[in-house]
Parts: structure tokens; C-alpha cells; sequence
């Protein structure tokens, strides 16, 4: 499973990255947004950060097939032939993602909030799908079960796709979706460190260095006691 951040600031992405195994970085306009500073600039300096392997994704604006297509060229020029576009699993951008994989640009379905959305992009040629898990729960729908039902309609019809699997509320929702084998999820920076961030940690670690203190003395360490 690929575990990519949700979030365009890149101070931030750089502080995970140097901590965790990151995968990639998940971008949408809202996000881009809060940075305020050229798009293109922030997501060229977040692949400067992850590097030619890692996964970037961009999301475009138009409303109709033509400009997504033009969008998504120019997003690829920008940021490189890794970069996968975002494309919003509307009737347009269906019909962009037929064009797109003529052309061979990597694509993602987003904007999935139903099980065939997602199986349509799937089947459309998308390498991922991207349900948003926690709008799922906000409409009074199960969002985990939504991701799941893709999941295995993408996996039994044979298809070479899977989840990316974003908009998380908390770590119940991606551990139940990781236990489960989907093939990436996108989290924000506090909920990535609510993975390990517990004061029962924390805790233990500090006992652990007081006992050893008191061993070898105040500072010590294994390297030079």
C-alpha cells in the first residue's frame, strides 16, 4: 500500500518526508489555494521534494473534456510524466479520460462519492480511484463501505486500478481501509502523525532513558556509555 500526504505546504512535506515512508503527495485546488503562491511553483518544489518517483497529483478546473485535456498536458509539462492529473468522475471528465488514456497520460478518478463512480473510472483507465472517505459519512452514507465495495469491484472485475483513498476524519477510517489492502491512501499531516503521536509512547520512551541515565549517566547513550 502507498501512503501519500494530502497537503501543498511544503514545509510540511518536507518535515514528512524526512520522518515517514512517503510515497507521494495528493494536491487538489482548495489546497493549492491556502498556499498562495503559484500553482506550478508549489507543485514543481513538492517534486523537487519527493523526487522523478515519487506520485504527484494535480487536479484540473475546466468543466469540459477539451480543457481538462489541455490542462492535464500542461500539468504533465510542468511537473513531469510521473505526475498523475486528477480528473472529477463527472460525464465531462469521463470523457476526458478516454482522451487521456489515448494519449497516454496518467490519470486519476476523483471526486467519487458512489461505488460506480469509481467503477466507471476504473474501467476508463484510471490507476486510481479516489473516494472521499469522510464527505461519504457527512452525507449519512458509509464511506469506509463505499471505498470497500470499490475496492472489490475493481479487484473481481479484473481491472488494473485501485483506491486512493482520501478526505479522512480520523485513523479509524485509514487503518480499517489499510487492514483491508487498498492500494494507497492520502492523509492531511495530523492525522499521518496521529499514527504515532501517543503520550503512552512517549511515556515509555521516557522511562526507558531515565533507567538507562541512571545506569550510565545523565546524556549517556549506547554510543558512548
Amino acid at each position: 500500500m502507498k501512503l501519500c500526504i494530502d497537503n501543498a505546504d511544503v514545509n510540511e512535506i518536507r518535515r514528512l518526508c524526512a520522518v515517514y515512508p512517503i510515497d507521494g503527495v495528493s494536491t487538489n485546488p482548495s489546497i493549492l489555494a491556502k498556499s498562495g503562491r503559484n500553482p506550478y511553483e508549489v507543485l514543481r518544489e513538492i517534486r523537487s521534494i519527493i523526487g522523478e518517483d515519487g506520485e504527484l497529483f494535480a487536479q484540473v478546473i475546466s468543466a469540459d473534456a477539451e480543457g481538462m485535456v489541455r490542462e492535464a498536458r500542461r500539468i504533465v509539462e510542468e511537473t513531469g510524466r510521473r505526475t498523475l492529473v486528477k480528473i472529477p468522475c463527472v460525464p465531462e471528465g469521463y470523457r476526458a479520460m478516454k482522451l487521456l488514456k489515448a494519449e497516454g497520460i496518467r490519470f486519476i478518478g476523483t471526486a467519487v462519492y458512489t461505488a460506480m463512480q469509481g467503477f466507471l473510472a476504473a474501467k476508463a483507465g484510471a490507476e486510481y480511484v479516489a473516494p472521499y472517505v469522510n464527505r461519504i459519512e457527512n452525507l449519512g452514507s458509509d464511506g469506509v463501505g463505499v471505498s470497500k465495495d470499490i475496492h472489490d469491484m475493481i479487484v473481481k472485475n479484473g481491472i488494473d486500478s485501485g483506491l486512493l483513498a482520501a478526505s479522512f476524519k480520523n485513523t479509524r477510517q485509514v487503518l480499517e481501509l489499510v487492514r483491508y489492502g487498498v492500494k494507497a491512501v492520502t492523509v492531511p499531516p495530523d492525522i499521518l502523525d496521529g499514527f504515532v503521536k501517543l503520550a503512552e509512547v512517549g511515556n515509555a520512551v521516557d522511562v526507558f532513558r531515565a533507567d538507562f541515565e541512571g545506569l550510565c549517566g545523565a546524556g549517556k547513550t549506547m554510543e558512548d556509555c
